[in-house]
């Protein structure tokens, strides 16, 4: 079965960086797209990052463009989100997901089909 275990979230200061990593099982990981969301306390789950099968296009959400890098290793079945001079704003529950084939675009959530359960990110100030 299809699953997705993401780790690396933690508690920093304002400014700190940490490397999330979301590991893949049960599928043919190196022929789909990946995303990662994020949701904060009372509010939607928002698009943050895209990286196409072969990690030959990215694509981010203006609020972390710049300071968050995605990136995959297919030989390892794993998908990372490296996030530096994080923000107070940044915390978050993030999640990794595995677009669907049935296409539509790769920041609405819904055109996703399976998702990791989160890893909590906290940025203090």
């Amino acid at each position: 079965q299809v699953q997705l275990v993401e780790s690396g979230g933690g508690l920093v200061l304002a400014g700190d960086s940490l490397r999330l990593s979301c590991a893949a099982s049960g599928y043919s990981f190196s022929t789909y797209n990946m995303g990662w969301f994020r949701q904060a306390p009372g509010k939607e789950r928002e698009f943050v990052s895209y990286i196409l099968w072969s990690g030959g296009s990215t694509y981010y959400a203006d609020s972390v463009k710049g300071r968050f890098t995605i990136s995959r290793d297919n030989a390892k079945n794993t998908v990372y989100l490296q996030l530096n001079s994080l923000k107070p704003e940044d915390t978050a529950v993030y999640y990794c997901a595995r677009l669907s084939r049935a296409g539509g675009s790769f920041t609405r959530s819904v055109n996703y089909d399976y998702w990791g359960q989160g890893t909590q990110v906290t940025v203090s100030s």
